[in-house]
């Protein structure tokens, strides 16, 4: 079962990686280049790395979400978390198709990759660390590339938004933890 969901999630992840490659090249071809910008920030979470750490399956996320984040689960059925799961999430009139590409709590590293059609494909990679008893060090990378010369500008705004939230993320997960907010 195991082999059969690793098979299923790589062939997800090249189908998307080949759409949104072939879909770049004809959209660079006729309309010009397109923006790719990193951004990272780091923060820490004040509790227990055991408790954390799941927090950033995309199910175990609501609890911090704030209301704002509200995946569809396709894969699995019944929606949890697990290596390979994929769900949708609304970006107003758009949505984004997300695939995890790594979930390994043991290791500390989650990641996703996901693609608003049209618009920009994302990989987000999170490393997580136990800096103690009750605090986890939390590294977040965002790379976005924009799929169309029109979302450059969308594409470079959420960049430099993206390094910017390491306050936000660790405020709600600390509230969420019990009100912590240091």
């Amino acid at each position: 079962m195991k082999g059969t969901l690793i098979v299923i999630s790589v062939l997800l992840l090249a189908a998307v990686a080949t759409l949104a490659f072939l879909h770049l090249r004809s959209r660079r071809e006729a309309a010009g280049p397109v923006v790719h910008v990193e951004n990272e920030f780091e923060f820490t979470a004040h509790g227990p790395y055991k408790t954390v750490a799941p927090l950033f399956g995309a199910s175990a996320e609501r609890a911090w979400g704030e209301g704002q984040w509200n995946p569809k689960f396709l894969y699995p059925s019944p929606e949890r978390d697990t290596f390979g799961e994929v769900f949708t999430v609304a970006h107003g009139h758009l949505r984004s198709v997300w695939v995890n590409s790594a979930l390994d709590l043991e290791k500390g590293h989650v990641q996703y990759v996901y693609v608003i059609p049209d618009a920009q494909a994302v990989l987000i990679d999170i490393h997580l660390e136990e800096e103690g008893p009750s605090a986890t060090g939390v590294k977040v990378v965002y790379r976005r590339t924009a799929l169309n010369p029109s979302f450059n500008a969308q594409v470079a705004k959420s960049g430099n938004s993206d390094r910017e939230m390491g306050r936000e993320w660790q405020t709600a997960i600390d509230t969420c933890l019990g009100g912590n907010t240091r």
